[in-house]
């Protein structure tokens, strides 16, 4: 049995690839697993429409390549955020976390990352942030029923940026399908705001982290900054982590046109499992 899953985040390889390919180059580059996307695009919204020929097109070619999917990175809540204002924009989001459940459970996927936002284009307010934590109970109550889990993605605003703000909701909805799965790229600019090491914040999550993405970043900046240049100690959070019993982790990255995405994700590889190796 491998000792831990290192899986690899959907949008590090191109997606004008077909699934057999994108699979195929996780796997050679050494990932366990991918993390499939279903963000605010339109395209990747579709996703959660797939017919079940197509579920099960995805899941074949999965199991073929031995590659299988570990999670859902659902960020469509940006768009559709839980505490929106628009009473149509609220129901299209409990609507997202209805499909996403049960998209997870047609591909055997037994986590779904949620981003802490209580809005994202529109102004928070006392208002949308309680309701927020209302349809989060709900959306918590529907995760239990599928038996799928939940976890926080620790974000790059205000509202949820440290674990130990993902945990005030955790512990205010004390159910066991609800938890954190951390970025430690964004904790790690967290932690420049506020001045609690990432491993002190890491650590008010004990128990309740159910995976980690593994992502660089420089200060002010959380996305598409290449692995082995931001200011990020890997061994650190990597090992603080672990000692917490995480055992679950996604390289975070990004293609953006680059024609040397392979060596990208196979030195993010490397560099995940140079860390998670040494751990005892």
């Amino acid at each position: 049995m491998k000792r831990y899953q290192l899986g690899l985040y959907e949008k590090a390889v191109p997606g004008g690839l077909g699934w057999d390919r994108r699979l195929e180059a996780a796997k050679r580059a050494g990932f366990d697993a991918m993390e499939l996307s279903v963000d605010e695009t339109d395209e990747r919204l579709s996703r959660l429409d797939w017919s079940a020929p197509e579920r099960k097109a995805l899941r074949d070619e999965a199991q073929n390549q031995g590659l299988p999917f570990s999670s859902i990175c659902l960020s469509a809540h940006r768009r559709y955020p839980l505490g929106s204002a628009d009473p149509a924009t609220e129901r299209r989001g409990l609507e997202i976390m209805q499909k996403a459940l049960e998209l997870a459970v047609e591909l055997s996927i037994p986590v779904i990352q949620l981003a802490g936002y209580d809005v994202y284009y529109e102004k928070s307010t006392p208002d949308t942030i309680k309701r927020f934590g209302d349809n989060l109970a709900r959306a918590v109550e529907m995760a239990a029923s599928f038996g799928v889990l939940l976890g926080f993605e620790t974000m790059e605003t205000p509202f949820m940026d440290t674990v130990g703000k993902a945990m005030a909701y955790v512990d205010e909805v004390n159910s066991p399908y609800l938890h954190v799965y951390p970025d430690i790229g964004n904790l790690t600019n967290a932690s420049l705001l506020y001045g609690e090491p990432v491993t002190d914040d890491l650590r008010r999550g004990a128990g309740r982290l159910i995976a980690a993405h593994i992502k660089e970043t420089v200060p002010g900046k959380y996305r598409e900054i290449p692995f082995g240049t931001g200011h990020v100690d890997f061994a650190a959070a990597i090992g603080a982590a672990w000692s917490l019993g995480v055992r679950r982790f996604v390289t975070e990255l990004w293609y953006v046109g680059q024609p040397d995405w392979r060596r990208d994700i196979e030195f993010a590889c490397r560099l995940a499992r140079r860390h998670l190796d040494a751990q005892g």
